[in-house]
């Protein structure tokens, strides 16, 4: 899952979705138990399994699923070895990547996140290294079809949201990463939909890649990266995604 608050990058993350739903929801799941187990099983005092929860059904995680993994992670008495682990570095002609993972292993998810980089164009980095071009914002995506840009801009900015924007036949609403809850909880309460909504890494400055073999490579770590079970998130700066082969 990677990218930025663009729509091609996100329609580019559901079509992923699309592909290899059970991996989303198995992924997605382990997040849910890891937000059980430190926070407890009731959404209205866990607003990280409120968040999660929402993040589940914008990537269409049955209902069912989800009241399974929050009773499964409730009854597991063992020890939650899963921590979280991020890992930066840089992808073809300087393009930054954030991965995030959720792994039990630190030495195993490491050197696959190494092999990944090296094998196909990039190198990891130290902590810190690109992650200063990134800031946490909410980013909340609605279907365009049928709703008036005037009210969902009046709606959200009610809310409690920065921006707006209208593209492509989407909505894309951002809030502080703070605010994100309470945006989210207030436009579901009025009755709207998401196609995404959840805290991402949003570059302040975008890199095009032009090189066709470079967009190849970039294209590969990404897919590598997507298919690691381990890995939970991937952010980047690359303006073009969609243009990716």
């Amino acid at each position: 899952m990677s990218g930025h608050s663009k729509w091609s990058t996100i329609k580019r993350k559901k079509e992923k979705t699309d592909s290899a739903r059970a991996k989303i929801f198995t992924k997605i799941g382990r997040e849910i138990s890891v937000a059980v187990k430190s926070g407890g099983t009731d959404p209205a005092n866990n607003s990280k399994l409120r968040d999660l929860i929402a993040k589940a059904k914008a990537n269409n995680v049955p209902n069912d699923n989800i009241e399974r993994v929050i009773k499964k992670a409730a009854g597991d008495d063992s020890k939650n070895d899963y921590e979280t682990v991020v890992y930066e570095g840089y992808g073809p002609e300087g393009i930054a990547v954030i991965v995030d993972t959720l792994t039990d292993n630190r030495n195993r998810t490491a050197s696959n996140i190494r092999h990944y980089f090296d094998k196909f164009g990039g190198n990891l980095g130290t902590t810190g290294c690109v992650s200063f071009m990134f800031e946490k914002k909410g980013i909340i995506v609605i279907d365009g079809a049928d709703l008036e840009e005037d009210a969902v801009m009046s709606d959200s900015l009610d809310a409690g949201a920065e921006d707006f924007e209208f593209s492509d036949n989407v909505f894309t609403i951002t809030t502080a990463s703070s605010d994100f809850s309470s945006v989210r909880e207030s436009l579901e309460e009025k009755g709207y939909s998401f196609l995404s909504a959840q805290i991402e890494m949003v570059p302040s400055n975008t890199v095009v890649l032009k090189d066709e073999d470079n967009k190849k490579k970039m294209s590969r770590l990404l897919e590598a990266l997507d298919e690691d079970d381990d890995v939970q998130e991937v952010w980047n700066n690359l303006e073009n995604v969609e243009d990716l082969i």
